[in-house]
């Protein structure tokens, strides 16, 4: 008798639902020249305003070297610039281009054809995320 995805335990079938919408949205990013971690950054980008790697990094939940890789990317193809912190030359504060924000716009759009607006599943998802990490 074949499995259907309607007897698979719930963590089977949302981690193929994962992967099956992200693999979508990977590819509908590449056509236009954004990667699925360039739309994270410039997202958090647009929520926080400008601020360090290291912010974006623990808000994306990635490793800082995993973020800093990623930045220098998106700075090479002009999504976002990185200048000296006015008070702490050390530091550098990163700030999404006016090319960032068109290609953020447009990856919204691309999102939500991948994967339409859904208030009960977003409340779900949340949820999952905001429970304790396990080390």
């Amino acid at each position: 008798m074949q499995d259907t995805s309607e007897q698979w335990p719930l963590g089977r079938l949302l981690s193929a639902a994962a992967r099956s919408v992200e693999r979508d949205w990977d590819e509908r990013l590449r056509a236009i020249g954004l990667s699925h971690a360039a739309v994270v950054a410039i997202d958090i980008l647009i929520r926080t305003g400008p601020t360090g790697a290291d912010t974006i990094a623990r808000t994306a939940r990635v490793q800082p070297q995993t973020m800093s890789r990623t930045l220098e990317r998106m700075e090479r193809d002009g999504l976002v610039e990185r200048t000296p912190h006015a008070a702490d030359r050390r530091r550098r504060v990163v700030r999404v281009t006016p090319a960032g924000r068109s290609a953020w716009e447009t990856a919204r759009h691309i999102e939500r054809e991948v994967l339409p607006e859904d208030a009960a599943l977003r409340v779900a998802l949340r949820e999952v995320l905001a429970k304790p990490q396990q080390d």
